[in-house]
């Protein structure tokens, strides 16, 4: 199998996870697999699959500049901040990944695990489970010893997800650099939980976001013995398709009808 690797792009919200889906796309059509990371710009909310698009406080969104998507994966809704986190995404043949789930994380995860330690920072697997604080945020919802990575103090660092498709896995993730408790509660509507809460259960690494990105970008090449690689032009004429019909539009973000 031939893997590429896409250096770290600055992408809006919806066009990052139309990627996701080309790219599994192309897997199942028989190119190459994906490692990526990407920047999101502006900041972003993005749902899970199965979250109602009620919890978000839209006006608080709109007035600060955050846009709104929804993920195929599932888990929790989670503020991505444009400066304060690292996005990647593993996009690989299903055949070529163990069919129990866990095992498949515990394989992924182990580039992610390697460019922590490379950047100088202490990150392992969250070692049980914890109660949710507030189950439609992701990083309230309790920690998941199977995707869950956390700091030397049980903090949660790092929430991974994956999505299965007929032929493909995509995972993604959010490393975060820096907490932003007060936005990232900002975001939803009517929370019954404050920055306190946020604070309690998730924090940031002390390593410089570029040293983050470079030291991951390596550690994913060597993984997957990746080329460094690019989208062809029918991947993103098929990226910007499904923003306009699904990741940018209503009748998915609120209303989880899927066009494709």
């Amino acid at each position: 199998m031939d893997w590429r690797l896409i250096t770290e792009e600055r992408l809006d919200g919806p066009t990052a996870m139309a990627y996701d889906e080309v790219a599994a796309e192309t897997v199942a059509e028989g190119g190459p697999a994906t490692v990526r990371l990407y920047r999101w710009t502006p900041s972003t909310v993005s749902l899970g699959y199965a979250n109602d698009a009620d919890i978000i406080d839209w006006e608080f969104c709109a007035a600060n500049g955050i846009d709104v998507t929804r993920r195929a994966t599932g888990g929790g809704a989670i503020y991505h901040d444009g400066v304060g986190e690292v996005a990647y995404s593993i996009i690989a043949p299903k055949a070529d990944l163990p069919g129990d789930v866990t095992a498949s994380y515990r394989q992924l995860l182990q580039p992610v695990l390697s460019a922590f330690e490379a950047a100088g920072a202490e990150v392992r697997f969250a070692p049980e489970p914890s109660e949710p604080l507030w189950q439609p945020m992701c990083y309230l919802r309790g920690l998941d010893p199977a995707h869950d990575l956390v700091g030397p103090d049980g903090r949660k660092v790092a929430g991974n997800a994956q999505h299965r498709t007929r032929e493909a896995v995509v995972q993604h993730g959010s490393l975060t650099v820096a907490a932003k408790p007060q936005r990232h509660i900002g975001c939803f509507a009517d929370p019954p939980v404050d920055p306190a809460d946020f604070e309690s259960t998730v924090t940031g690494i002390d390593v410089d976001r570029a040293a983050l990105v470079e030291k991951l970008e390596a550690s994913l090449a060597a993984w997957a013995d990746a080329d460094d690689g690019g989208w062809t032009s029918v991947e993103r004429e098929r990226a910007a398709e499904l923003v306009d019909v699904k990741y940018d539009n209503d009748s998915w973000v609120r209303d989880r009808g899927d066009p494709t």
